[in-house]
């Protein structure tokens, strides 16, 4: 795959792993083993029509919508506030979700508060996966550029919203994989690498610790009934990452990320990226995007992302 196709592959996949959680996000996993999602459905938690993504997927394109025109963290805290206040990259024309801690950044960020990299709370209580949802269009971006900065960025980039280190690990970690992945590792050894490289960063980071069963240990030996997958950053990571080593498909990643319950569409947009990237554009099921909504602008602003990508924009 081109980077074109690499870029699309994800964010799409990353779309539709959201759209597919929307509806059930809150479900407990029992209730969806009674009655799983096995395709694209509406309305359900909030009421939305098939194919809608949530704020998950509208800071992600926001993301990318800034990063067309270069780095510039100003620049994405604004795309961030013109989501919330003048819905920017709404699926419909409106905002029917938001998390906490980042509603409470972009209210400092509105009103000027603090520097963008300082808008995000610090403390151990801020902690949700409200930067990890996002943080996927970095990892195209970092890959066409040649820094020794890659953690420095994405810890800047998480704390826009999010500042806690632990938030910003696991941003790095998962950054790392994607990476990894776009330059055509397996996923063993893109997980195997991604371990390495965060022990090697941070072994003098107590930090370290709550992310255990992802870095040191192999979470693709855990159990299902091993892992959770609550709004917490630690628990999106593992599940996303065990959905992904676990399956053999863009299909199954996905479908299994959303029937673990709890934070449905987040867990649906972090494992969807790595696993639109992985198996590509063609493997995501073309019934599924079609109904994606705003499908040719999101498709229009990868390919404006993929000219600024390679300096033909």
């Amino acid at each position: 795959m081109g980077t074109q196709d690499k870029v699309l592959a994800g964010l799409m996949g990353a779309c539709v792993g959201d759209a597919l959680g929307v509806p059930v996000e809150f479900r407990s996993r029992a209730d969806l083993q009674e009655q799983p999602v096995k395709d694209m459905i509406g309305y359900g938690t909030y009421n939305q029509p098939p194919g809608t993504w949530s704020d998950d997927s509208s800071l992600t394109l926001c993301l990318v919508d800034s990063l067309c025109n270069g780095y510039n963290l100003n620049d994405i805290g604004k795309k961030f506030v013109q989501w919330y206040h003048e819905n920017l990259w709404t699926p419909h024309g409106n905002v029917f979700d938001a998390g906490i801690t980042t509603r409470k950044a972009i209210r400092r960020l509105y009103t000027g508060e603090v520097p963008a990299q300082e808008a995000g709370e610090k403390d151990e209580h801020s902690n949700g996966n409200g930067s990890l949802m996002r943080i996927l269009p970095l990892a195209f971006y970092l890959e066409q550029i040649e820094t020794e900065d890659i953690f420095n960025i994405v810890a800047d980039v998480s704390s826009i919203t999010h500042g806690h280190i632990r938030s910003v690990i696991s941003c790095c970690a998962y950054i790392e994989m994607a990476v990894s992945l776009l330059k055509g590792q397996s996923l063993k050894t893109a997980y195997t690498n991604m371990r390495r490289t965060i022990m090697e960063c941070y072994q003098n980071c107590e930090e370290l610790r709550y992310l255990h069963n992802v870095i040191v240990k192999d979470i693709s030996e855990f159990s299902r009934d091993k892992i959770r997958s609550s709004g917490y950053v630690v628990h999106t990571l593992e599940a996303a990452l065990w959905c992904l080593l676990t399956s053999k498909s863009y299909s199954e990643t996905v479908l299994k990320a959303v029937n673990l319950g709890e934070d449905t569409d987040t867990t649906g947009i972090v494992a969807g990226g790595l696993a639109g990237i992985y198996y590509g554009y063609k493997n995501i099921p073309q019934e599924w995007i079609e109904q994606i909504a705003r499908k040719d602008d999101i498709i229009e602003l990868t390919d404006r992302f993929e000219r600024s990508l390679s300096g033909k924009e």
